[in-house]
């Protein structure tokens, strides 16, 4: 008896399709998608999707989106933003760029300030989970940005910052005595600590405040890269453990103690810096996030019902009182009264709203009661297509720091190997004396 062959792998897409007016359209690109060897599509007009269902070893995803094309219609492509962890510095976004843009019909750019990836990429051609495990891959952490992660993120980046600050405390507390000691070396004096009170004092900065950078320096060369934190565990730890070699083996050199916790305490004092800094980086998209209210009044049978606001469908009519700020992007049904619209127009003056007029998400209703037809909701409002172009511009890069970007993808190595180079032409020099 023949053994029973494998069961071939069946894949599956989600497209959104652009082009399609009538339901000719849908029909024909249909057919011309299920005419290919291994394909089964359903093209849904109403919602411009199509779904297909494909066998991998008979047909690629490009083919696919390459007969799309042929038919006349195109899979639009699409913008997603990611909140990455794990980045300590500008080599870690450098890498991340790296492998997002090393996938099929992806472009990306990491922002290490806001700590966001902006990514357009190609739907079909790869996905989230793709990119997901692809970060993950090289060392690092994402999810996707939602009102729940926002908030999320804001706690996180407050405990970041006084972890931060307790840590820098904690080093900087061990590190002042080892100071006192280098100060009075350079005055000409010596000894004002004893070697072993050196080595534990600076022992807990070691391993203890500087344990992030030996995580870091980890992940980092796991992932095939190397940071900042590859540059200063390798430092620290020589001159930290020099220093215990000459100390325990009576050596007779001098002891680095004071110059591994000096480099550990001032490291961390620029993340202290950096986390803070990176806590105030979304305080504008937050301040706009927050005139957006939680909850409106929607108008049921004749009365007021009060509903979440991603409850809110597009022709509700949703009910404003005096005081209360619009939820929707709309048009006046009925009622008068006077708007603050400083928000989108910077106009100081209150403009006047009657029937048939335009009112957006976020300004404010001062006097009257209106009734309003929601036309954009949730993410379709003006407000929230600024939030998204506000977090564009944080994401966006100056040539100058895209050319620094590049510098310091590679400036550890150039360190690294540099420091190497200078070892051995040591090494080679002092054994020919």
């Amino acid at each position: 008896m023949k053994p029973d062959k494998p069961a071939t792998r069946q894949c599956a897409l989600d497209l959104p399709i652009a082009g399609m007016t009538c339901a000719a359209c849908s029909t024909r690109l249909e057919k011309n998608l299920n005419r290919l060897e291994g394909v089964s599509a359903s093209v849904n007009l109403a919602a411009e999707k199509a779904h297909i269902e494909f066998k991998p070893d008979q047909i690629s995803a490009e083919s696919i989106l390459d007969r799309i094309a042929k038919t006349g219609f195109s899979v639009p492509r699409r913008i997603l933003d990611l909140r990455l962890t794990g980045m300590t510095c500008a080599a870690c976004a450098e890498r991340i760029e790296k492998v997002l843009n090393a996938l099929p019909g992806t472009e990306a750019r990491v922002n290490p300030a806001s700590e966001i990836a902006r990514i357009h990429f190609q739907p079909g051609l790869t996905d989230l989970d793709t990119m997901l495990a692809a970060i993950a891959k090289a060392g690092y952490g994402a999810f996707p940005i939602t009102e729940a992660s926002r908030a999320e993120e804001k706690a996180r980046k407050m405990a970041a910052y006084h972890r931060e600050l307790v840590e820098f405390g904690f080093s900087a507390l061990f590190t002042l005595p080892l100071l006192a000691e280098m100060l009075f070396m350079f005055s000409g004096g010596h000894g004002l600590l004893p070697g072993w009170l050196q080595w534990l004092l600076a022992t807990p900065v070691q391993f203890l405040a500087g344990k992030r950078f030996y995580t870091g320096a980890w992940h980092a060369l796991r992932g095939g890269g190397a940071n900042m934190d590859v540059l200063v565990a390798l430092g620290t730890s020589a001159a930290y453990f020099f220093s215990v070699a000459t100390l325990v083996f009576s050596l007779g050199g001098h002891l680095y103690f004071e110059a591994s916790a000096a480099v550990v305490t001032l490291v961390r004092l620029g993340k202290l810096l950096e986390s803070r800094a990176k806590g105030k980086t979304s305080s504008a998209i937050e301040q706009l996030l927050a005139l957006t209210p939680k909850s409106a009044r929607i108008e049921r049978d004749g009365e007021a019902v009060l509903l979440d606001i991603n409850l809110i469908q597009p022709n509700d009519i949703v009910v404003i009182q005096a005081g209360e700020r619009i939820p929707v992007d709309g048009t006046v049904v009925s009622g008068r009264s006077d708007l603050d619209e400083s928000l989108l127009t910077g106009e100081s003056l209150p403009v006047s709203k009657s029937a048939d007029s335009p009112v957006y998400a976020g300004t404010q209703n001062l006097d009257g009661l209106l009734k309003v037809r929601a036309e954009g909701v949730g993410s379709h409002t003006q407000l929230m297509e600024i939030v998204r172009l506000t977090e564009a511009a944080q994401g966006s890069k100056a040539p100058i720091q895209k050319l620094a970007d590049r510098i310091s993808g590679i400036f550890v190595p150039t360190v690294i190997g540099l420091a190497a180079l200078t070892f051995l032409g040591w090494w080679l020099y002092s054994g020919t004396r």
